[in-house]
């Protein structure tokens, strides 16, 4: 994390209403390259919402999204994703019927405007295999390229969709609860692999593994019905009493 250099993702004042219930409230959060920051928080607090109005899932009702210096905040989710912003989901989108490295491959053909479909035997779809094998490669499970997704352990599907999100080449990656549903015999795998990704990249992680923010992050934002709580260090947000009310429940001695 370089405290000097300027935020590549800038979010200011965001709010959000569904009728009468507030789930964004005056939200405001910078990441800058090398940034690892989680966002923590109790169930309904507004994480996967917040993600969803980076994103362009959701449409934001006030606020500004700033990217590399460009607005954000009218774009198309598509549109997010070119200029550098990439996402996982709590509950993976991964074809299951298809080996792993195919799946990367899709979304890397998609990232260079390809047209996948009609291009499965040509130089162009080769490419994409190659790449995809290299990604595979780079979070560690480069054996499980030709394996068919509904055959893989939850931890290793898990990884394989961080890969897809890293090969769109994100400036900034948003990780939605990547250990959801990993055995703990399995928790390791994503631990070590979070390590390996790229060091000049902003990551902003949502989980409730606290195992795996406090491990991960090096500033923690807890969200509570939609606002920021406190943002700080790791040690700070556990030794705040407050935090352990709400979320945490015990001290992290």
């Amino acid at each position: 994390m370089n405290a000097q250099a300027e935020p590549i993702l800038s979010v200011r004042g965001l709010c959000k209403n569904f009728g009468a219930l507030t789930v964004a409230q005056n939200i405001h959060l910078d990441l800058r390259p090398g940034d690892r920051t989680g966002l923590i928080g109790p169930n309904g607090a507004g994480k996967t919402t917040f993600v969803n109005l980076l994103t362009g899932v959701l449409k934001i009702d006030a606020g500004e999204i700033i990217l590399g210096g460009t607005s954000i905040a009218n774009a198309k989710a598509e549109e997010r994703v070119r200029l550098g912003l990439a996402r996982t989901h709590q509950i993976n989108t991964l074809l299951l019927e298809s080996p792993a490295r195919e799946n990367i491959a899709v979304a890397i053909a998609e990232r260079e405007g390809f047209a996948w479909r009609s291009m499965r035997f040509e130089k162009q779809w080769q490419q994409c295999i190659e790449e995809a094998d290299a990604r595979l490669d780079e979070m560690g499970i480069a054996e499980i390229g030709g394996v068919e997704v509904r055959h893989l352990p939850y931890g290793e599907q898990r990884l394989l969709e961080i890969a897809i999100a890293m090969s769109l080449k994100p400036r900034v990656l948003l990780l939605d609860e990547p250990g959801a549903g990993v055995p703990s015999t399995e928790a390791h795998v994503i631990h070590d692999a979070l390590d390996r990704l790229p060091s000049d990249i902003a990551i902003l992680l949502i989980e409730h593994d606290m195992d795996l923010v406090f491990k991960f992050a090096k500033e923690i934002v807890v969200l509570v019905q939609g606002a920021v709580l406190i943002q700080g260090e790791p040690d700070v947000i556990a030794a705040d009493a407050e935090v352990r009310s709400v979320y945490l429940g015990r001290s992290r001695d």
